[in-house]
């Protein structure tokens, strides 16, 4: 597994703070399986795959972070997605600067990120596939029938790393 090209990253919004901000009112375990580490995953998965695919990587970068910041508990909780995208929503303009249609589609992409479907937009598949191939956190081998084609060829080296 190789580590996280940091030239893909985003250098124009304010990570640390938005960072301490969503650990600040993290209600589950930072530990747990929905915590940094998962978010550090998702990352790594969505800047490769993004870079391939031409997605947005800011956007990519701030679902990593963002989209499991609601929940409520580990398990279920159908509502979190939901709330992750309300608070994405006001972390706009505040710790990043995205337009209308681009804070449209991290919501879009946070907001159904757990619903299993498949998306046209490079972005927000981008998102769903890299959150996917973290599967096997939780004992789950990523499915490729839920992941993009460019996705599919991680599914493998992503479930070794997340089982470990």
């Amino acid at each position: 597994v190789t580590l996280i090209n940091h030239a893909f990253t985003h250098p124009d919004f304010d990570r640390k703070g938005l960072l301490d901000a969503v650990l600040g009112q993290l209600r589950i375990n930072r530990h747990g399986v929905h915590g940094p580490s998962h978010w550090a995953r998702v990352l790594h998965h969505g800047l490769a795959i993004g870079a391939e695919v031409g997605a947005n990587l800011l956007v990519v970068e701030l679902f990593s972070f963002l989209h499991d910041s609601q929940r409520w508990n580990e398990y279920e909780d159908e509502k979190h997605g939901e709330r992750a995208a309300d608070y994405a929503a006001s972390m706009n303009r505040r710790f990043f600067e995205l337009s209308g249609p681009e804070l449209d589609v991290l919501m879009q992409a946070i907001r159904s990120h757990s619903d299993g479907g498949i998306e046209t937009c490079p972005t927000i598949q981008t998102c769903w596939d890299a959150d996917r191939l973290d599967l096997g956190r939780v004992g789950i081998k990523p499915n490729a029938k839920y992941l993009s084609l460019n996705a599919r060829k991680y599914i493998e080296s992503a479930y070794e790393w997340s089982v470990i």
